[in-house]
């Protein structure tokens, strides 16, 4: 009997020190694929990043000014615009789920349907946006249009992660903020969201970057206007594109090696973002938030 438990427990270790030599080598091709992508793109891309790539304008002929500086600016309004529709509407939704409302059909419709959503494909948002928001609502190819669009898809996953987060908080601190006289609505924006907030903020990174990589959402609600901004209200009803718009227009249309360069600058820049908003969500949950 005891050497079948040597033969066994002997078989277990083989079994995990191959299980641990292969996570190690997954890990260690994951990083340098990632690791080596970004350098091959900067390094051809390094080249045209200037003061002037990023604060001039873009002109497609061949002598004209070759900038992104509209094209940030239109990721800028995306950004700011789809998260104001989309964050207050799933963090409600979410205290909504997880504190008021109990284990009904209802709650599981709408649990069931932002899987749903989540799982369908971005270029059936673009089209619904189209169809709706550009042609029923009259609102053209325009920032405001692209906006809607895009936080209509990215809806389900601050909902979902909210509503882990909630969940997550122990029941102990709600019974203790109600069980010292705080109604439920001050114990759910005083005890409850602030303990949830680190999630949270991950949910909101993540949708950010959701939102500057996206371009089948926004290339059939967004447009492919260049143009500089005419007024900071106004320009919400104007057609832009965004860096990953801009970034797969001239790569389609690159066709010398300079125009192929730019390809690879707004890449870089793009890569760059990322990279910066990564930095941020991770100090700031370190320092703000004390995680680890």
């Amino acid at each position: 009997m005891n050497f079948r438990i040597k033969i066994f427990n002997k078989k277990f270790r083989i079994s995990e020190i191959l299980l641990r030599i292969f996570i190690f080598i997954s890990a260690i091709i994951t990083c340098l694929a990632i690791v080596a992508i970004m350098i091959y793109i900067i390094a051809n891309g390094v080249s045209k990043i200037d003061f002037k790539f990023l604060t001039t304008g873009y002109s497609e002929s061949s002598g004209g000014d070759k900038g992104i500086l509209p094209m940030i600016v239109n990721t800028f309004y995306v950004v700011v615009l789809s998260m104001l529709i989309s964050f207050p509407i799933g963090i409600a939704s979410a205290v909504y789920l997880t504190q008021y409302s109990k284990s009904n059909f209802f709650n599981k419709l709408i649990s069931f349907s932002s899987d749903i959503l989540s799982a369908v494909p971005s270029i059936i948002f673009g089209i619904f946006g189209y169809a709706v928001f550009c042609s029923g609502f009259k609102l053209g190819t325009s920032i405001l249009a692209g906006s809607i669009a895009m936080a209509i898809s990215i809806l389900p996953t601050i909902l979902r992660t909210a509503e882990d987060a909630l969940n997550n908080v122990p029941v102990s601190y709600r019974e203790a903020s109600i069980a010292l006289g705080a109604s439920r609505l001050r114990t759910v924006f005083r005890v409850i969201l602030p303990s949830a907030l680190p999630e949270i903020v991950v949910a909101a990174s993540l949708c950010i970057g959701k939102i500057v990589g996206e371009s089948a959402i926004l290339i059939y609600t967004l447009g492919m206007s260049y143009s500089m901004p005419k007024g900071a209200i106004s320009h919400i009803f104007e057609s832009g594109r965004t860096l990953t718009l801009h970034l797969y227009q001239v790569a389609k249309q690159a066709n010398s090696e300079d125009s192929l360069a730019i390809t690879f600058a707004t890449a870089s820049i793009l890569l760059i973002f990322i990279f910066i908003l990564n930095i941020i969500v991770d100090f700031t949950l370190k320092k703000v938030f004390h995680r680890k």
